[in-house]
């Protein structure tokens, strides 16, 4: 089974999207949305850029 997208509303009422793998784990929870609509628009721009992002390792931040 592939990974699968979920739509929910959160407590104070934003919309919010996660995403979870196969197993259930969650990969990435989504930002706050005013509207579904911006939501599924996040949703397509994940589909879309996704299978071209590159992975790029980063100094931690200092403490």
């Amino acid at each position: 089974m592939a990974g699968k997208f979920e739509l929910y509303t959160d407590t104070s009422g934003v919309h919010r999207f996660r995403l979870k793998a196969s197993n259930g784990t969650v990969v990435i929870t989504s930002d706050p949305h005013e509207t579904k609509e911006q939501c599924m628009k996040s949703i397509d721009s994940i589909r879309k850029l996704a299978p071209y992002a590159q992975v790029q390792e980063s100094a931690p931040a200092p403490a």
